[in-house]
């Protein structure tokens, strides 16, 4: 089992690790709109899914990974009214390659973000 850690993309917030690599997998924690940096976007749905999508991308890079080897992701949506903006944004991202995946609205995200996603992918 390897830990993946990234500068390219937020630190942990809690006692956990950005990625964990195992059996030819790896499983990436849930990406929220904060910044490698660690500043949250506050901005719109739209504003903040792009910045999870490059935080997700900046994981699976440095897990020796990418978005056409993923397998399956859930998103966690504040608000399932902005599932469609969501949807078109992750739809640009992945391109043709459609993995599995689940979506589900949740009362509350850390930091109060409007969107969440995390994948599990080949190496």
């Amino acid at each position: 089992m390897e830990y993946i850690q990234t500068h390219n993309a937020p630190a942990a917030i809690g006692p956990y690790s950005q990625a964990i690599v195992a059996n030819g997998m790896v499983f990436t924690s849930g990406q929220i709109a904060l910044k490698p940096s660690g500043e949250m976007i506050n901005g719109t749905v739209s504003e903040q899914c792009v910045q999870v999508i490059s935080n997700l991308k900046a994981v699976l890079d440095a897990s020796g990974s990418s978005f056409n080897k993923v397998i399956k992701t859930t998103i966690f949506l504040a608000d399932m009214d902005d599932f469609a903006v969501v949807n078109a944004i992750y739809g640009d991202a992945f391109g043709d390659h459609k993995p599995a995946r689940s979506t589900v609205a949740v009362k509350t995200l850390p930091k109060n973000a409007l969107v969440e996603i995390d994948a599990i992918a080949l190496i």
